[in-house]
């Protein structure tokens, strides 16, 4: 999938990952970019056009879908965490998580996928995360909904071949709103969207895009203790 030209359109565009992600896809060529998050006002990024979008909501996506008309690039990239332990964390914010990081990245998919499915051509980039394989003190709710988030791509790539591209991004602690409260390295998000729309753009389905991603993938059939933090 070749960014030059594109029609693209990005989810949780106002900060983070989402707006370095439209940024870049400028940068690189291409021809339009919609920005999408919750609160289009609070998109400042020159040369998008901002439209709103709640994932969790299927009439906002199917109506986003009809804006945007056929898309060339997807990214998957809106996500909540909220640290909630599975054992006794608050079952609502549990559950908003696999709504967004799950259900609203696979309402996107649907809502788009028709499409390019017509056109024979495009590609879908689903933002994961290292914790699908990982178990933490905390957190592991958002584990579970970035799991769900990296066997949907896998699904689909088989559900959409052939013709569209659907890649998964792994990824470690980065430096975005999210991860402020954590104390250890991050990731630069410049350098990481850089990276992974390198890949992306290789056709690379699995973007393993720091050294955090790469050596958990390469010990994924080692005993699971060995990952317990």
């Amino acid at each position: 999938m070749k960014i030059d030209n594109s029609v693209a359109i990005v989810t949780g565009a106002n900060r983070g990952l989402g707006r370095q992600f439209a940024a870049q896809l400028l940068d690189r060529g291409a021809a339009k970019v919609y920005a999408a998050a919750r609160r289009p006002e609070s998109i400042d990024l020159p040369g998008v056009e901002a439209i709103g979008l709640d994932v969790t909501e299927p009439d906002q996506v199917d109506a986003a879908a009809r804006t945007v008309g056929a898309a060339d690039i997807v990214i998957n990239n809106a996500g909540f965490s909220s640290f909630a332990r599975l054992v006794d964390g608050d079952m609502d914010d549990i559950r908003r998580e696999i709504d967004v990081n799950y259900f609203g990245a696979l309402h996107v998919v649907r809502a788009f996928a028709p499409a390019m499915r017509e056109r024979g051509r495009g590609a879908f980039l689903n933002v994961s995360s290292v914790m699908a394989w990982l178990g933490y003190e905390h957190s592991n709710s958002y584990g579970a909904s970035k799991a769900a988030n990296w066997a949907m791509s896998n699904g689909l790539r088989e559900e959409l071949a052939p013709g569209i591209q659907v890649s998964s991004l792994l990824l470690g602690s980065t430096d975005t709103d999210m991860m402020k409260g954590i104390d250890a390295p991050k990731n630069r998000p410049d350098v990481l969207v850089s990276t992974a729309l390198d890949q992306f753009e290789d056709g690379v389905v699995e973007i393993l895009a720091d050294e955090a991603a790469r050596a958990l993938k390469a010990g994924l059939s080692d005993d699971r203790g060995r990952f317990a933090k």
